[in-house]
């Protein structure tokens, strides 16, 4: 696939963010703005040139048709770090792509980093990427499974999910963290863990 320029690759990043965030794509005038033009023939031919590429498509005719093309390079969006002890706040912005997809080549898939050590027995280290499937609904999750839980107002973490009719508790393999208990209203499970990836020092 032939690279984009600077200008094309600066849109092209954007159009990703924007349509991960808004669920569509966006106008020409937004566009625009968010690339400091006043003129809309320098976001149209960017437009054209990415799509002869093969980044981009659109529905002729149609107004919020533009699409992301699936392609080699693009890979899975590294969202930001999870942690295994404590609760804090995910990050959402997508500042990396890792190429997993020969792997995971699926769309609800993405990759969070590790930070502690509460997952150890489950040979889940700091600093190793992990591979979630998006789930929209706790029903959708298995007993057992280690998932990615939001806990309302706390944060995110990864833990061995175990369900009773009105809690959901959250187990780390290392014994040296306690389980977390929450009602089950009280918890989105964002995502159920498919592979572990982890970097060695060479």
């Amino acid at each position: 696939m032939e690279n984009l320029t600077p200008a094309q690759k600066q849109l092209y990043d954007w159009l990703i963010q924007y349509i991960s965030t808004n669920k569509h794509s966006p106008s020409i005038r937004e566009m625009m703005k968010a690339m400091n033009l006043r003129s809309p023939a320098p976001i149209q031919s960017r437009l054209e040139k990415m799509r002869t590429k093969g980044y981009i498509d659109w529905s002729e005719g149609q107004a919020r048709t533009l699409k992301i093309l699936k392609n080699y390079d693009q890979g899975l969006s590294l969202l930001g770090k999870i942690t295994q002890g404590r609760l804090i706040e995910p990050f959402n912005d997508k500042q990396e792509k890792i190429d997993f997809n020969s792997l995971f080549n699926q769309s609800n898939c993405y990759a969070l980093q590790v930070v502690g050590d509460s997952m150890s027995e489950d040979k889940i280290s700091e600093g190793d990427y992990v591979i979630m499937r998006s789930v929209s609904d706790i029903e959708e999750v298995k007993e057992g499974e280690i998932v990615a839980a939001k806990v309302e107002g706390k944060g995110v973490t990864l833990k061995r999910i175990s369900m009773t009719p009105d809690k959901v508790i959250l187990k780390a393999s290392n014994p040296n963290y306690e389980s977390i208990s929450v009602l089950r209203d009280q918890v989105e499970i964002q995502g159920v863990l498919q592979g572990v990836f982890r970097l060695f020092n060479s």
